[in-house]
């Protein structure tokens, strides 16, 4: 079934896009803070719970599940606190996952 076959509205459809967008800047993130000098363990450890989390809600909302009210609310908050935590590391990785888990939390919130 091609995709403009699903019955999703503008803003689902854009939460899903933005939870596959944070899954692919967490995943980029935390094997770069592998690479890094300093403790990345919080961050790593963050960025791996959003995106298993935004995974998981993006997949839920497709077949319309009704735990993705919940699941929407976990992402958000979890997206949230690992924003917070990239933000505090000058690395690019860090900004960029940053920015973009923004995203995430702003349309996930919508989705509550």
């Amino acid at each position: 079934m091609p995709l403009a076959a699903l019955e999703l509205n503008d803003t689902e459809q854009e939460c899903i896009d933005n939870c596959f967008e944070a899954v692919q800047a967490c995943e980029w993130c935390a094997d770069e803070c592998l690479d890094e000098d300093m403790d990345m363990s919080r961050c790593i450890r963050l960025c791996r719970d959003v995106a298993d989390l935004a995974s998981e809600h993006a997949r839920f909302m497709a077949r319309n599940s009704s735990y993705s009210t919940d699941l929407a609310e976990a992402t958000a908050d979890a997206a949230e606190e690992c924003a917070d935590e990239c933000r505090q590391h000058d690395h690019d990785h860090c900004q960029t996952c940053a920015d973009v888990l923004d995203d995430c939390v702003e349309t996930c919130r919508q989705m509550i």
